[in-house]
């Protein structure tokens, strides 16, 4: 068995973690296994040093582009290796927020308005009435993500020459903000397992609040109404699904409480979410009688299920 991991993606750090956590947890369940990281430097050797390690499957426990947008998973179909989490297609889709909208939002899932801007269009006017959302198309982690107020720091219309998402990405997409709760919702297969409600004790969950310990109090299950648990695991389960989606994802969430189940809009769907012993997915499988080492090989199992790529 192989674990991949690392990558250049500004969530290597996370991703070799998660794939240290995994493979350590494969090795307690009697696993052969082999660590891959996955360096630009030797990205040309990545296909050599799978094929070294003639693996049954590979875990995938890469983060970002260019192991969650669909290019390891189509290297991976056309070695024809088994591997775990979602295939090319859905990887595709997932990875791009405007395209994940496009294809949940006729399937009656409630997501925000947007839209795409250019970066350089933000220096002249604002794209919508604030307070609004920027953040990159293709990133996850809440990597880039700049909330813009009429209060904020950014000027109005915001400035050139202030730190942002703007001055990274050419393109960003502009979404309302949905003031209220965060909230997420893991899908193990065909089950959607827990809520968490995540609160930081920053202003914002951001990468920083993700991953630091302390910075982030995860309420597990969510302390919410019924009825708002119920919406959200049957919106993160069938967004697992109408994706395309296979073994782990995970879906987040905003809830405006003030509106009840109309104020509940999906963000975004994670195919590939962190396996840190911070990370969401283990603390919901937890919660659902599932241990750590437990949940990676359901995961493995799920990957066996599926009918090799022909």
């Amino acid at each position: 068995m192989a674990v991949l991991m690392g990558g250049w993606s500004s969530e290597r750090e996370v991703s070799l973690s998660s794939g240290s956590g995994v493979a350590e947890a494969l090795e307690s369940l009697g696993h052969r296994v082999t660590r891959v990281d996955m360096t630009k430097a030797r990205r040309t050797e990545l296909a050599a040093d799978l094929a070294a390690a003639a693996p049954d499957v590979v875990f995938n426990a890469l983060h970002g582009v260019p192991g969650e947008d669909g290019t390891v998973q189509g290297l991976l179909d056309l070695m024809g290796l088994r591997y775990t989490h979602s295939g090319l297609a859905a990887s595709v889709i997932a990875i791009d927020k405007q395209l994940t909208k496009n294809a949940l939002l006729p399937h009656g899932i409630r997501m925000p308005g947007g839209m795409m801007v250019g970066s350089e269009s933000l220096y002249a006017a604002d794209p919508m009435p604030r307070p609004y959302v920027l953040k990159p198309v293709n990133e996850g982690s809440s990597v880039g993500v700049a909330i813009v107020t009429a209060q904020g720091n950014y000027g109005s219309p915001i400035g050139r020459d202030v730190a942002g998402p703007w001055q990274e990405f050419p393109m960003l997409l502009a979404e309302p903000f949905i003031r209220g709760r965060e909230l997420t919702v893991a899908v193990l297969g065909d089950r959607a397992l827990a809520v968490t409600e995540l609160v930081p004790t920053s202003e914002f969950y951001d990468y920083d609040a993700k991953y630091t310990d302390g910075l982030t109090v995860h309420i597990c299950p969510a302390q919410i109404p019924a009825e708002i648990a119920e919406s959200a695991m049957a919106m993160a389960l069938k967004a697992h699904h109408v994706l395309g989606c296979r073994g782990t994802s995970r879906s987040d969430f905003r809830w405006d409480d003030e509106q009840g189940e109309a104020g509940l809009y999906l963000l975004e769907v994670n195919t590939q979410p962190g396996m840190t012993k911070l990370s969401l997915v283990p603390e919901q499988g937890r919660h659902v009688g599932l241990s750590y080492a437990q949940l990676v090989q359901r995961i493995v199992d799920e990957a066996f299920a599926e009918d090799m790529p022909t």
